[in-house]
């Protein structure tokens, strides 16, 4: 179990996963619960993804490239951003594979709806920022554009190569991600190697400097995973259904899942296994205490806190 939800005298203990930490060569350092069962990576892959992006012609600059890691919320800043990327190899939005979608952040779709939009846009899907690296790839690649999301086009499958050998671990059968694009396959072992092979390798150090150095722009400040890869000098990338991956720099790669997909529960437990394990300070450890130790809310105010079963 990785949770426990407190209420003043009341325990509901409901919450189970499991959390990795490894070394790049693959030596487990840390673990709970069932590491090698099967699960996707949703947007936890975007890193890697990226990677054979840029590896096959992206040529991405540095805050394009946080745009091709990110889950944005859709903000202008982070639609530009995209629109500039297809521009640049004349393309537009309607090139992109994603569905259309409203953001994220409720205030950008505030600001959209003040504005007198009316109907969702692919642009302002969350993984636009990916597939218009996918895109640009293709083009430098000499790919066809309409087909980049079928498992069977060349980038999907020097995606599907790479990362089952990153991770050591045949990420398919693929799916289909909530974006339209192949979806990996992995487990949390195989995950936290990744994320350690991200830590400490030169060739994803472009990756690595570009996610670190713009949290706002691949995900959002005050998520969990954008606030530990701030405090702790690391990249961190949550994906949908309750995944994260860590990779601390230059030292390990962690991975947490919970079960029920609770996004919450797995930044806690992957936070409270790296400060078990030495790899956050204890300064670091505060400035991480509303993900440590999640405040639950109750008539408008903290009426308790999530208390990891790692804790005990």
């Amino acid at each position: 179990m990785l949770a426990e939800q407190i209420r003043g005298d009341q325990v509901e203990t409901y919450h189970d996963g499991a959390v990795a930490i490894v070394r790049a060569d693959g030596t487990l350092l840390f673990a709970h619960g069932d590491i090698d069962l099967p699960f996707f990576y949703r947007s936890s892959a975007k890193p890697f993804q990226a990677y054979v992006a840029m590896e096959s012609g992206a040529a991405l600059e540095p805050l394009e490239l946080a745009l091709a890691c990110a889950s944005h919320r859709g903000f202008p800043v982070h639609v530009a951003i995209v629109r500039s990327v297809l521009n640049s190899v004349g393309l537009d939005e309607s090139d992109l594979g994603c569905p259309p979608d409203w953001p994220i952040a409720q205030p950008a779709r505030d600001l959209l709806v003040a504005s007198g939009e009316t109907e969702e846009r692919r642009i302002w899907h969350n993984c636009s920022g990916k597939h218009a690296g996918f895109l640009r790839a293709c083009v430098a690649s000499g790919w066809d554009t309409a087909t980049y999301l079928d498992p069977e086009h060349p980038l999907q499958k020097r995606i599907i190569e790479f990362a089952s050998e990153l991770g050591g671990l045949d990420v398919r059968p693929v799916a289909v991600d909530g974006c339209g694009a192949p979806v990996l396959r992995t487990t949390v072992r195989a995950m936290a190697t990744m994320f350690a092979k991200l830590a400490t390798e030169d060739r994803f150090s472009r990756i690595r400097q570009a996610m670190h150095a713009y949290p706002s722009l691949t995900g959002s400040n005050g998520e969990g995973d954008s606030e530990i890869g701030i405090a702790a000098n690391a990249v961190s990338k949550g994906g949908a259904v309750g995944c994260v991956g860590v990779a601390l720099d230059g030292q390990v790669g962690a991975a947490a899942k919970a079960w029920d997909g609770s996004n919450l529960i797995a930044y806690q437990a992957v936070a409270v296994a790296m400060g078990q394990s030495g790899f956050l300070s204890p300064s670091m450890q505060d400035v991480l205490s509303g993900v440590i130790s999640p405040p639950v809310y109750g008539g408008g105010r903290i009426v308790g806190r999530y208390v990891s079963k790692l804790q005990a």
